[in-house]
């Protein structure tokens, strides 16, 4: 599981679908969620999302931490911390976000596969750490 979240860390920072496609469960009615947006189907996310990030900004460094995994049977979810930096090609802005991702994996044929993610996060004010709510 923390391997496949760290391939998609990279295939977000280096705008590369390729670990997406290799551990993502393409389905009829996929769906990823990511603050407020959607993207439907495993190509509309790689197509739309993930690579043209790499045409919009600069030096994204996406981190994902205090990951924690949870299993019953052939499902599995974990969720994440998350951190995000970059600077947006079109006017040099740096973005500065934090927030929390939950990733939902199936057993499929023996391999783990993402079926749906839901990512949250919001424009860091100060350099405070996460903070985890009980």
């Amino acid at each position: 599981m923390v391997a496949i979240i760290h391939a998609i860390e990279q295939g977000w920072e280096q705008a590369d679908g390729t670990p997406f496609r290799e551990n993502f469960l393409d389905f009829e009615g996929a769906r990823y969620i990511e603050s407020g947006g959607q993207n439907t189907g495993l190509s509309d996310l790689v197509e739309n999302h993930v690579e043209p990030e790499g045409d919009a900004l600069d030096s994204l460094e996406l981190a994902f931490s205090n990951v924690e995994t949870h299993f019953e049977g052939d499902f599995a979810w974990a969720v994440a911390d998350t951190e995000v930096k970059a600077v947006v090609k079109a006017d040099k802005r740096e973005i500065h976000y934090r927030g929390y991702q939950t990733f939902l994996y199936r057993r499929v044929d023996g391999q783990w596969k993402v079926v749906h993610t839901h990512s949250s996060s919001r424009p860091v004010t100060d350099d405070a750490p996460h903070e985890h709510s009980e």
